[in-house]
């Protein structure tokens, strides 16, 4: 899909992988609707983007929430063609069971709801707009969904079992969803990021750096989050690839710690 002009949602705006990739997709001639929970971030966002940027602010979890907002964005931009969904996240670490007992119920339903109910919710809600769309290409595209998961899917570490089932839940989905919406025009990808160089990764001790760069076949560096839009704008711009999930990770296979 020519992004040029193109209507794109960003959830996650705010922070350091989604305002990178909605730097990308605006730079690349896209119109930009920045969605997160935090509010004043995203209108922060939009004054720096001006052309055309809206905030929007999204709780992902609540459906009725998500589908009122996409449907205010399409009544301001007039459609919607791509969606980057870039939030997610997790809590704080804990094991199956450890030291400290069972791990609490309450933080397992609190990461999978954000990253699989949440997702589910923009994906779902998201294509009933793009379904309006008329044909963008001779194909019949008529929309991109780009979603964000993590190599924890496939090697969470110790005490990441909630956000490695958060993030697996998304790998999950891809090719299901893929062929749910393929005879709409609709494409689905994944982008699974390694270890990527937002504010909290960089504010973290030295050795704790030091140990998660030695995973790191090469370069011997954090991603940039600026990779990770660039990424996203190859998923939008490259109409084969659909039903993927690909890595971005310096080739990172994650240790068990």
């Amino acid at each position: 899909m020519d992004v040029v002009g193109k209507i794109v949602i960003v959830t996650g705006a705010a922070g350091g992988l989604g305002s990178a990739t909605a730097r990308v997709f605006a730079g690349a001639g896209a119109k930009l609707a920045l969605l997160d929970f935090n509010l004043d971030g995203a209108e922060e966002l939009a004054a720096e983007l001006s052309d055309g940027a809206r905030a929007y602010r999204v709780d992902i979890t609540d459906n009725e929430h998500v589908k009122s907002v996409l449907a205010q964005v399409k009544t301001d931009f007039g459609a919607i063609h791509i969606c980057c969904n870039i939030a997610g996240g997790g809590t704080a670490a804990a094991k199956t069971y450890g030291s400290k007992g069972p791990h609490p119920a309450e933080d397992f339903a609190k990461t999978v709801n954000l990253n699989i109910v949440g997702t589910f919710n923009m994906m779902s809600l998201v294509a009933e707009q793009m379904a309006q769309n008329e044909p963008l290409t001779d194909s019949g595209e008529r929309g991109v969904i780009i979603n964000t998961a993590s190599i924890a899917a496939y090697e969470g570490q110790m005490g990441q079992l909630s956000y490695t089932a958060g993030k697996a839940g998304i790998v999950g989905m891809t090719i299901t969803a893929t062929r749910d919406l393929s005879s709409l025009g609709i494409r689905v990808n994944t982008m699974v990021p390694g270890i990527m160089g937002t504010k909290p990764m960089l504010s973290v001790p030295d050795n704790v750096k030091e140990h998660l760069l030695k995973t790191v076949e090469f370069p011997k560096r954090f991603g940039q989050p600026e990779e990770i839009g660039r990424l996203a704008l190859f998923m939008a711009e490259s109409e084969y690839l659909n039903g993927e999930c690909i890595r971005l990770d310096g080739g990172l296979r994650a240790t068990a710690r």
